[in-house]
């Protein structure tokens, strides 16, 4: 396949990346998510951090209070992230190899630019 054909993350990735606060509560984060049609939110600070539906639905189905629990209790940080001119084969190997569904988008700088799921992996891969 040539190179110059093939899918890069910064094709696909989503922009702008939606963000909540660490201080928000389990429940804002899974009203955020379902008002964008998302299934992971960014969390802004000195590490990169993300809090997905499935740490909703895990913390929900251990007994927690949703509207109590904050999402600093149940964000992974740090976070695997990727650059935009990575190809799309290899953010899925970055995937299954870390059990994740989704990638932060960073520049140069670090700042991150968009996000990856393993759903825009799989339209763009089909």
């Amino acid at each position: 396949m040539d190179t110059d054909k093939r899918t890069r993350v910064g094709d696909v990735m989503s922009t702008p990346v939606q963000t909540i606060s660490s201080k928000a509560t389990v429940r804002e984060a899974a009203t955020t998510m379902r008002d964008h049609g998302i299934s992971a939110l960014l969390v802004p600070g000195s590490a990169t951090a993300i809090v997905t539906s499935t740490d909703v639905l895990n913390a929900v189905a251990d007994g927690h209070d949703a509207s109590e629990l904050r999402v600093a209790d149940v964000m992974t940080s740090p976070v695997e992230t990727i650059t935009s001119n990575l190809m799309m084969e290899e953010a899925a190997a970055m995937m299954t190899n870390f059990g994740i569904k989704h990638l932060p988008v960073v520049d140069a700088d670090g700042d991150v630019v968009g996000m990856v799921s393993s759903t825009d992996i799989t339209v763009a891969l089909s």
